[in-house]
């Protein structure tokens, strides 16, 4: 049974993959409705962390900041850097930053978050929201997060996983398949973002709603 339950974790890691054109793509169908879509399913989970992060300081990279649903939520004494893979969605951040000017967005930018263009402990928070499961190769896009992240700084994820058994596990299981269409994974392992020797977890926290969605607080050690 355990040898059995251990395969099937491997098959499942060795088999999510997720295609950057295919990426790009869908978010180019879903910029016009990102907001009142997935959007609004997001916003408590999105406020939860913004509002964590309001109570550090300095430089705050947001990875996959889509159509800048978070940057107005932002406190002023920060400077907070956007990037994302999809130039529609940056488009109607763009329009964000402008119409509100909001002054603690410093840069955004088309960026491919696996080769973060950044020198090595620029940030003090990066951020990653509803992203991990939607981008190729995770497990480098942690890494990118850990090598721009300062020592004692962190890097923050929420994202919905995997569960192990239940009726959502046969939903998400169900969805799998469909990853390239619908743009993200709907049986991501925690596991992915688990891996990274500079990175120690201080804290998992369920999301509402309904618990549905993860808050992972990472510390880089030095």
């Amino acid at each position: 049974m355990v040898a059995q339950k251990a395969a099937r974790q491997t098959l499942t890691l060795r088999e999510i993959t997720v295609d950057i054109a295919a990426v790009k793509k869908s978010y180019r169908a879903w910029a016009p409705i990102y907001d009142l879509t997935f959007g609004a399913l997001t916003r408590i989970g999105r406020r939860h962390v913004v509002a964590h992060i309001n109570t550090r300081s300095g430089r705050v990279l947001e990875i996959g900041v889509g159509t800048g649903l978070a940057l107005r939520h932002y406190a002023a004494h920060l400077e907070v850097t956007g990037i994302d893979i999809s130039p529609e969605m940056l488009a109607r951040a763009r329009e964000k930053v402008a119409a509100g000017g909001l002054a603690q967005v410093v840069k955004i930018a088309e960026m491919d978050a696996r080769t973060l263009d950044f020198p090595d402990g620029y940030f003090d928070t990066v951020v990653a929201m509803f992203l991990v499961s939607v981008v190729p190769e995770p497990e480098r896009v942690l890494a990118e997060m850990a090598r721009v992240c300062k020592p004692g700084g962190e890097v923050l994820i929420v994202n919905h996983f995997a569960r192990d058994r239940g009726m959502l596990s046969r939903i998400e299981r169900f969805f799998a398949p469909f990853a390239n269409l619908l743009g993200w994974h709907s049986d991501f392992p925690m596991a992915r973002v688990l891996g990274d020797p500079r990175l120690e977890t201080a804290e998992i926290r369920a999301f509402p709603p309904l618990g549905i969605f993860t808050f992972l607080r990472k510390r880089r050690l030095a």
